[in-house]
């Protein structure tokens, strides 16, 4: 507990790449941000723009945040990152990510079932890759290395990675919100992505992630809003939970709405989702709730923002991730909180 760093999340792309791409990444190197993370959906994916601002950086750590598990099988997904990180010398962090079954079955064509058991073994397959220590190979259901399922030749051997990684120990974080997957994530992995997360409601966390390994980092998700009057500096901050709690999921499953729920709204989610459902989208995101929004964000005069900043410093949370490509507001963030 204490100071805490500050990571950008670029998050993917939408029709078009974001303008100044570049100009953002090596503003928030300059300003002092710790990582710069990259994301992917069904559009961009994470890995090349990282490549991209790898080659016109020099210190800010490249973070995927997050890969889909289904995208990549655990080798490609260990080659990518091990190639990456001799590139940039050593700065990758291999953030990964279930997703839904949504995109999941929608769009990679894969089954979603049992994502804790997929994760985990995904995960120790590219530890063992970047290990180098003996050739791979894998019993479980997922992933079996060599493959010996149906059309298989029966002439899968295992193999040793040829390119000698930089780091045996590439720091791998997992993005996780069900309590399940957070123990997981502590478990198993060196950090941990929370998508929502209140420095005023420890307790939500604090029983799943109490025996994660030394250096355990946790970088949430944190909304800034600079500005005089905090309900309207709230009003983005609602939209996106609007989208994300509404919409973003199956009416049956939606894991932002289950999260929201365990984090003492539960008949307020209800409400967001059906009126999403029912087509009243801007109905759904006034029911959001200012106190949720306000609790994982920091919004509103700048010395309001440098006094709730002190919650966050005082729980287990290492980094903030602001979305931000405003690089006036990259300033002031970086002013309120690493100065």
């Amino acid at each position: 507990m204490g100071k805490v760093k500050l990571g950008l999340q670029l998050g993917y792309w939408g029709a078009q790449p974001p303008d100044n791409l570049i100009g953002t990444a090596q503003e928030a190197e300059r300003l002092g941000f710790d990582a710069i993370f990259t994301a992917e959906s069904w559009g961009s994916d994470a890995f090349t723009p990282l490549a991209w601002i790898g080659a016109h950086t020099s210190k800010i750590r490249l973070g995927t945040a997050l890969v889909q598990l289904a995208a990549r099988t655990p080798t490609a997904t260990a080659m990518a990152a091990l190639t990456l990180d001799h590139l940039s010398g050593g700065r990758v962090i291999l953030g990964l990510g279930v997703s839904g079954p949504q995109v999941v079955e929608g769009w990679y064509g894969q089954p979603f079932s049992k994502p804790l058991a997929r994760t985990r073994e995904y995960v120790s397959i590219i530890r063992q890759v970047l290990s180098r220590k003996a050739p791979v190979t894998s019993e479980g259901p997922h992933y079996p290395l060599p493959y010996k399922g149906p059309g298989a030749w029966g002439l899968g051997k295992p193999l040793r990675v040829m390119t000698h990684p930089l780091r045996s120990q590439l720091p791998i974080w997992l993005g996780a919100e069900g309590p399940k997957n957070v123990a997981l994530a502590a478990e198993i992995g060196d950090g941990w992505f929370p998508l929502y997360y209140s420095p005023y409601r420890p307790e939500v966390y604090s029983e799943h992630i109490k025996h994660a390994r030394p250096g355990f980092e946790i970088a949430p998700l944190v909304f800034f809003n600079i500005g005089k009057d905090v309900e309207t500096a709230l009003l983005p901050v609602k939209a996106m939970l609007g989208f994300y709690i509404g919409g973003m999921g199956a009416k049956k499953r939606n894991f932002h709405k289950e999260l929201m729920a365990r984090m003492g709204f539960e008949a307020e989610a209800e409400r967001i989702q059906q009126l999403f459902f029912d087509g009243k989208r801007e109905e759904a995101v006034a029911a959001v709730p200012d106190q949720f929004a306000d609790e994982i964000s920091l919004v509103g005069p700048v010395e309001r923002i440098r006094d709730r900043l002190q919650a966050w410093e005082q729980t287990p949370v290492t980094m903030l991730l602001s979305m931000s490509h405003d690089l006036t507001l990259l300033r002031s963030i970086a002013e309120i909180v690493l100065r």
